[in-house]
């Protein structure tokens, strides 16, 4: 019996006792054994820097200060282009929300993680703070039944989502799962309406849908300039144009990303700290 008891609290593990969420505004959750662990700095960009996303920033901001706020808010899904700042603008909007005054605390989830979500959410639903849930390139795929544990923040079963959480995620696909993918099933299944009804409509669970597009290389260069204003920067604008595009022509991609990783260099050759 003591051998089956000890199996049995092996695959039940008791539940976490409660952190102290005064000890920090950023917390990453971990399994085996549950945890919040405090972030005391987040790696994040200044919301002035981010160019060519002006109505995702101003959208998702005024949902966030009205959920830090008390008051009702939607689950956000930001999707679109990689490299074009989607997680770099929930971070930066949390960062904005603190600075207006208004106590948020955001709680970063990993995708392989989803299946602990009840356990966090029941966690998270003791506490009189309010949460930003975040869980970073999220997708599935045709075998994946992760998507059930995530109905459980959009949806929250009977008990709800806990009205102190909303829940935002970013992804390189709208549905959370390739197009290839949503065909092949439609294609062979005996009710094509329904193959994959259940796996396409959990998108449609979030009430915002923030769209993020290739930028132009007007807004590549204007990203570069104000990394370069911001870190104090000065090079011949000719020559500074020259380079940024050669760089990106040598990488076959034009995003934030690349700007960044090409100012990353340009500040390593002028020896100057980021």
């Amino acid at each position: 019996m003591e051998r089956i008891a000890a199996a049995l609290e092996r695959m039940s593990p008791a539940p976490m006792g409660a952190p102290d969420f005064d000890a920090a505004d950023a917390f990453v959750w971990h399994v085996e054994p549950d945890r919040l662990e405090p972030v005391s700095d987040v790696n994040r960009v200044d919301m002035s820097l981010l160019v060519g996303i002006d109505r995702s920033r101003d959208t998702l901001l005024a949902n966030t200060v009205q959920f830090a706020r008390g008051l009702p808010a939607n689950n956000a899904l930001l999707w679109g282009a990689r490299g074009m700042g989607k997680s770099s603008l929930v971070k930066a909007v949390h960062a904005a929300v603190l600075a207006e005054g208004h106590p948020l605390k955001i709680v970063e989830l990993q995708r392989e993680d989803l299946p602990s979500v009840g356990r966090l959410l029941n966690v998270l639903r003791t506490s009189e703070a309010r949460f930003l849930l975040f869980c970073d390139d999220l997708s599935f795929s045709h075998d994946d039944q992760h998507y059930k544990s995530l109905k459980a923040v959009l949806d929250g079963g009977i008990e709800g989502r806990p009205d102190n959480v909303v829940f935002y995620a970013t992804s390189n696909r709208r549905h959370l799962m390739p197009r290839d993918m949503i065909e092949n099933e439609r294609s062979s299944a005996i009710n094509p309406s329904e193959a994959v009804e259940e796996k396409v409509s959990l998108s449609d669970r979030f009430g915002l849908w923030l769209g993020f597009h290739p930028c132009s290389q007007d807004e590549y260069l204007a990203m570069i300039d104000g990394y370069c204003a911001a870190h104090g920067i000065t090079l011949d604008a000719d020559t500074l144009r020259a380079e940024a595009i050669e760089w990106q022509a040598t990488r076959g991609a034009r995003s934030g990303r690349v700007a960044w990783q090409f100012f990353v260099d340009l500040a390593g050759r002028n020896g100057v700290t980021i």
